[in-house]
């Protein structure tokens, strides 16, 4: 199934991430959500994100080794919405600026905020959700 996804990640505690080529950035303690896609097999994808036995290949990856995904919300669509749904976040959220969108025109796709803002903008999206539970 292709799709497009939002992790809800928790920061404990600020810390300084170098990500990858990008630059060193601070992340506040908190909730942040990362919107991506996935137009080949969006379970693949996300099992993948879940993992810490991974290769570290794009800006989230970074953030991940240093933090925790508690909530996926998730929807399948044969269109390409991950900028759409990157847009609806950028004008509610602070963004992460660069933060993974070096293949599109978008300022971010991962964004600071409260807990309860980023579960509210996944459901009012009608995104399936999936909680996870931390070993």
């Amino acid at each position: 199934m292709k799709g497009v996804y939002i992790l809800l990640i928790k920061v404990e505690p600020d810390q300084t991430i170098q990500i990858g080529r990008l630059r060193k950035i601070f992340f506040k303690k908190g909730f942040y959500a990362y919107v991506g896609s996935a137009m080949n097999s969006l379970e693949g994808r996300i099992n993948r994100h879940l993992r810490s036995d991974k290769k570290v290949h794009w800006h989230i990856d970074y953030l991940l080794k240093r933090s925790d995904i508690i909530k996926v919300f998730y929807r399948g669509t044969e269109r390409k919405i991950e900028c759409d749904v990157a847009r609806i976040f950028s004008k509610k959220l602070e963004n992460i600026n660069g933060f993974g969108c070096s293949d599109c025109n978008c300022n971010s796709h991962l964004f600071y905020g409260n807990e309860k803002e980023i579960e509210n903008i996944g459901k009012n999206l009608n995104f399936n959700i999936k909680n996870i539970q931390n070993p």
